[in-house]
């Protein structure tokens, strides 16, 4: 069957598990702050806090990139637009570049941002691009080279990297959970079989359990979702050979980044093919024929099929399935590779009890971006005890919940504010739990 390696590994991709909660421990809800040997403090880095918007509709632009220029710094936009720079107070003086597919870059001086309230409007595109027609009349041929061209385009390089990771669950329309974590990447090569190495440098977490019921929504692989949605490093996701015949690929509106042509692909499973596939676009470098971005859902029609790729224990007495899940990964371009820059995981789940009149939907986001990262002639040997391990639950793994200077000159991508006011609630909640 085409997709039969396929579903082995999202079985363990993504993966979920549902169990009843035996005991809530008071000391669940203490309010303690992790101590970190070395912590440093607010005056050995600078902050820059901003919007980037669209210059004419004045629509903030989610997921947007900001870049030191000649360094591997770098930041993405939350939902609404909003960025958090930090920089080192070390760093010479220099320039920053915003950059958004669709849209013309933007290079600005670091002594022109204030540290809040910065705007920064992008202009779209104007130069003509070619029909898409003109281009080529085969979008699969299209897809194969990209993957054909991967030991080209991507870095066959070892390469360090600080990644800020966040996974949030809300019940319904309410935010109960926020993890967040700063980990260390030890990325192997993208022609070498071997698997990315992760070991978690600093972590937190905030949850208001009573709002959980007797259910305790738990997800498995933290970082190790959000890595294993590299496609280009762990193709057999979607885009083996194998895989590709399952999926009718069409031409969209190229568009335009960086100052370079990009093509856009749409693709979606075969009509005769009744498992869960994958639909969405990806966005290819016309010149380099190498992926920029990948946007795409799995096809959840099928709830039953969807439910197994998904849960791995749920209560006898409710039926669990997903309503939705969409993925985005972004790459980033220096000297003529590509590296993995930011993925996102969205997951939605509903819960229909047996005897109740009334549904739970957990929806949960899982959300990594590199903020900085170094080539590596050779990947530093890491413990053992100090990798963490695919089936890791972050929420497990992290306490408490520290002031906004925690996480000291590190990068992270600031909350929206819905999650802001849920952690402001929770936190009532906890100190009066105290």
């Amino acid at each position: 069957m085409k997709t039969q390696n396929r579903f082995q590994i999202v079985l363990f991709l993504f993966s979920c598990f549902f169990a009843l909660f035996i005991l809530i421990s008071p000391d669940l809800f203490a309010s303690t702050r992790m101590i970190i040997p070395g912590e440093l403090d607010s005056e050995s880095f600078l902050e820059y806090k901003g919007l980037v918007i669209d210059q004419k509709t004045r629509t903030p632009l989610a997921f947007a990139n900001i870049t030191i220029a000649g360094t591997n710094i770098s930041t993405v936009a939350n939902t609404e637009g909003v960025f958090l720079l930090k920089i080192m107070k070390d760093v010479p003086k220099g320039k920053i570049i915003v950059s958004f597919i669709g849209y013309k870059n933007k290079t600005l001086v670091l002594a022109d941002l204030k540290p809040e309230k910065s705007v920064i409007e992008l202009e779209q595109t104007t130069i003509q691009l070619p029909e898409v027609n003109v281009i080529s009349k085969d979008a699969a041929a299209l897809m194969r080279a990209v993957m054909d061209k991967k030991g080209d385009n991507y870095s066959n390089d070892p390469s360090n990297m600080t990644a800020f990771y966040r996974e949030t669950i809300k019940k319904n329309r309410t935010y109960v959970s926020l993890s967040e974590a700063v980990v260390d990447i030890y990325k192997q090569p993208y022609t070498s079989s071997k698997t990315d190495i992760v070991s978690m440098f600093k972590a937190r977490k905030k949850a208001d359990y009573s709002k959980l019921d007797t259910i305790n929504f738990k997800l498995m692989g933290g970082p190790f979702n959000s890595l294993y949605l590299d496609v280009m490093k762990n193709p057999d996701i979607v885009f083996t050979e194998n895989m590709l015949g399952n999926y009718e690929f069409s031409f969209d509106r190229s568009t335009h980044m960086d100052n370079r042509l990009i093509y856009v692909l749409n693709f979606k499973q075969h009509s005769d093919l009744t498992e869960p596939l994958y639909y969405g676009k990806l966005y290819i470098d016309a010149q380099s024929l190498a992926m920029k971005s990948a946007v795409f859902n799995l096809n959840v029609e099928n709830k039953d099929l969807a439910a197994r790729m998904f849960i791995m224990k749920k209560p006898l007495n409710a039926r669990v399935y997903p309503i939705e899940a969409a993925y985005r990964i972004d790459y980033r371009e220096k000297d003529g590779k590509w590296y993995y820059g930011y993925s996102r995981i969205e997951l939605g789940l509903k819960i229909n009890w047996k005897k109740k009149l009334f549904n739970t939907t957990y929806f949960s986001t899982l959300e990594m971006a590199v903020t900085d990262w170094y080539r590596n002639a050779e990947i530093k040997a890491v413990k053992s005890k100090e990798r963490l391990k695919p089936s890791v639950v972050i929420a497990d793994e992290a306490s408490g919940f520290s002031e906004p200077d925690f996480w000291g000159e590190y990068n992270v991508i600031e909350p929206e504010k819905s999650i802001e006011t849920a952690i402001r609630k929770i936190q009532k909640k906890l100190q009066k739990a105290d």
